[in-house]
């Protein structure tokens, strides 16, 4: 744990990344301690590891870019699960490898509650809208967007268009495991939100290839539409990143 408050020397050369790990894990901590972001500021962070608020802004520009680099390792662990339970469903077909993914992602919330109220449940920065796309939970909106994808191609139908029902997918099990961390807590959970998530998949994706007009796999829609001006910004600041 960081010693709170403790005087710190210079780090020698070469130390700079050990610095960097402590700063994120008090970051972890103060949220968890706080609940949020109001109080954080580079100032809090650096007596809570005992060094300058001017070394905190060697590594992070802003409150922002500490946040999210403090938060995303949760945010890589949870993509990944998702993408080893999909990559292990592929012999079952596109429709089942969105559940796997699914229940993967209720699997890691139910395992892991203190993290995943970090990454969902407390308070983060506000940002302007150009920076959005570059939280690292797009790497979890990325993984339900590749699968609905997939699914459109195998033929089955979507009652919403992709990146509308990769997002809708992902608020409402966010919702149910929301409820479950705060109102139940024995064995039974599990189960339960296991199935109310294939119910969600259920009301979004037909259950078969070749499906009637119930499932007449729509294009685009005002909120599709926003959220690809999400993605396009996303892709953009990555262009420029690249090109520094």
């Amino acid at each position: 744990m960081v010693s709170r408050g403790a005087g710190r020397s210079r780090s020698p050369r070469g130390q700079g990344e050990q610095l960097r790990r402590e700063i994120l894990t008090a970051v972890n901590q103060l949220l968890a301690e706080w609940g949020g972001v109001e109080k954080l500021t580079m100032r809090a962070v650096a007596n809570e590891v005992g060094t300058t608020a001017a070394s905190i802004y060697m590594h992070f520009a802003d409150k922002t870019e500490l946040v999210w680099a403090a938060l995303s390792d949760k945010y890589t662990e949870l993509a990944a699960k998702m993408a080893a339970a999909d990559a292990a469903a592929a012999s079952s077909g596109p429709r089942e490898q969105l559940r796997a993914q699914a229940h993967a992602y209720c699997r890691f919330s139910l395992d892991h509650p203190g993290h995943y109220r970090l990454m969902y449940e407390v308070r983060q920065p506000e940002v302007d809208a150009s920076r959005i796309g570059q939280h690292p939970a797009r790497l979890v909106s990325e993984g339900f967007r590749t699968a609905f994808a997939r699914c459109r191609e195998a033929g089955y139908g979507l009652a919403l268009p992709i990146e509308q029902s990769a997002q809708t997918l992902w608020s409402g099990l966010h919702g149910e495991l929301s409820l479950s961390h705060s109102l139940f807590f024995d064995a039974s959970t599990e189960s339960l939100v296991l199935t109310l998530a294939d119910g969600l998949l259920d009301a979004l994706l037909s259950g078969s290839p070749d499906s009637d007009q119930r499932w007449p796999s729509p294009t685009a829609s005002p909120a599709s539409q926003h959220i690809r001006s999400i993605m396009k910004r996303e892709n953009n600041g990555a262009i420029r990143r690249d090109n520094l």
